[in-house]
């Protein structure tokens, strides 16, 4: 069994699932040859990134709502897709935004979305500062802010009882005190996903 299948074996995600991310890490590693996406240069290493965003997929699923909704998931800084594209292979009936400002990682994503079929993924050539969409179901974003930063710009993103997810590398006591952290370990080291839910607003609040 590969790493990879016994990753998602162990989050209780689908085995179909390896195949498209295998054409994803085979894309990546080919792109990434002469643009920088990421500082993974090996399969070893693409692996253990694609892996630790996979940790990430388990928050983001959300239970069937009645009467059925879109769900909309924003990643910011999406770069080489690294959550964003693990996450529309894993959840294909939520519509993904990737927002990513450089223009190369931007065709890379488009050109992902369309080698990949995935009618779920939305690129985008914009920064957050300029997007306009505020009500987002969930929203994440992986080694571009400060985890403390992106966590209350995330919270502005979301709409009332929306999720914010973040990936902590090293373990941080800056956090607010309502935020939950679910701590896993990748290449033997140790790393979480947190989680920060927009409170619900109260009726009759201003």
């Amino acid at each position: 069994m590969t790493s990879l299948s016994a990753a998602l074996l162990a989050l209780h995600l689908p085995s179909a699932f390896g195949d498209k991310l295998n054409n994803f890490a085979s894309l990546f590693l080919k792109w990434n040859q002469s643009i920088n996406l990421s500082a993974a240069r090996t399969d070893a290493e693409l692996r253990s990134q694609v892996i630790d965003c996979l940790h990430a997929v388990p928050h983001l699923a959300q239970p069937p709502s009645v009467p059925p909704t879109e769900t909309r998931l924003l990643d910011v800084g999406a770069g080489g897709g690294l959550p964003a594209i693990v996450a529309a292979v894993c959840l294909p009936d939520v519509q993904v935004i990737a927002l990513e400002p450089v223009h190369k990682k931007h065709a890379f994503l488009r050109t992902a979305a369309r080698e990949l079929s995935l009618p779920n993924l939305e690129p985008r050539a914009e920064r957050l500062d300029a997007h306009t969409r505020f009500d987002y179901d969930a929203a994440m974003s992986r080694a571009t802010f400060d985890l403390r930063e992106w966590l209350r710009l995330g919270l502005a993103r979301v709409r009332p009882g929306g999720l914010v997810l973040g990936f902590e590398a090293s373990p941080r006591s800056d956090l607010p005190p309502e935020t939950a952290r679910t701590s896993y370990d990748i290449d033997a080291k140790p790393r979480a996903i947190v989680t920060l839910r927009r409170p619900l607003e109260t009726a009759g609040a201003p």
